[in-house]
């Protein structure tokens, strides 16, 4: 399986001076979730998706000797897009600002990967995600819940060549490590208390 990072969004929610991903928490968003890929041990390959919307976390992950996939940064399906007909393995897929996240709960997702599902997406409850204080603009309901996009995802790659019409397999996971995302300067303040 091959671990791939999407880096490569503009944070304009942050309406910050500086890129989303450098924020810290502990160290820069970016290397928390680095780390946390590679200490799962899960995958034989992470690369991190950059576009020209994020100069100096691409420059960062080039220090630290990380495999960079550069897009335009159109936007998030084009870029997964391109970045999935490059694969022909399984890959797992998460948004790079998730600072809570850790190795153990991404062995713990990686465990829900069936190859005959062709997209399977990790989502939370809204009701946990407010019990954390955190909203989100993206809801879905499934099995009866409103539910919210974690920004992770685990893809056959062999069963794709667009990214319409594609059924998605949902799994609820109600857990901090990976219902907490930075979107807005409240989500960062809010980290500064878990």
């Amino acid at each position: 399986m091959i671990g791939i990072v999407m880096a490569g969004g503009k944070g304009s929610r942050m309406k910050l001076p500086e890129e989303k991903l450098l924020l810290k928490y502990k160290k820069p968003i970016i290397l928390q979730v680095a780390d946390a890929l590679s200490n799962s041990n899960c995958f034989s390959k992470i690369i991190f998706i950059t576009s020209p919307n994020s100069p100096k976390t691409k420059q960062l992950l080039q220090e630290n000797k990380y495999e960079i996939f550069e897009t335009s940064g159109i936007g998030y399906a084009e870029d997964l897009n391109l970045v999935l007909k490059s694969l022909n393995d399984p890959v797992f897929i998460t948004s790079a600002d998730l600072p809570l996240l850790d190795s153990e709960i991404i062995k713990k997702i990686v465990n829900f990967y069936n190859p005959k599902i062709t997209w399977t997406t990790i989502i939370v409850t809204k009701k946990f995600l407010e019990s954390l204080g955190l909203t989100s603009v993206y809801d879905i309901t499934f099995k009866n819940q409103i539910c919210n996009y974690t920004g992770i995802s685990m893809i056959n790659s062999q069963n794709i060549s667009k990214l319409e019409s594609i059924e998605e397999n949902f799994v609820i996971i109600d857990d901090k490590r990976i219902g907490f995302n930075v979107n807005t300067k409240q989500d960062y303040r809010l980290l500064s208390t878990t």
